[in-house]
């Protein structure tokens, strides 16, 4: 009993850690901002695609999407809801990122 008790409690702990270390949000901060830089950007919701991080100027984050056609945006730092290693998720929409938008 004791041993099979061990075996299920060490199973659930290597669960947990593999489930909630591996998927663990990167702290931003002015230290490590540019660790960002040419990670994918997206918002609120499924379609929310900002292409890539292109640089980080003051207090904005620039994204840029598409190649032919390249859409801008100028997002403040504040609007940076986590960063996974990977993608950096702000917490904008579809919509409101417009107001961010530029030529």
């Amino acid at each position: 009993w004791e041993t099979i008790f061990y075996f299920n409690y060490r199973h659930y702990i290597e669960c947990w850690i593999i489930e909630n270390m591996s998927t663990a949000d990167i702290p931003i901060n002015d230290s490590n901002i540019q660790d960002i830089i040419k990670k994918e950007a997206r918002g609120l919701g499924d379609d929310t695609d900002f292409g890539e991080v292109q640089e980080i100027l003051g207090e904005h984050v620039i994204t840029q999407k598409g190649t032919a056609a390249k859409d801008r945006f100028y997002f403040p730092k504040n609007l940076i809801e986590r960063f996974d290693g990977d993608t950096v998720y702000f917490k904008i929409t579809k919509d409101e990122s417009k107001q961010y938008k530029r030529d």
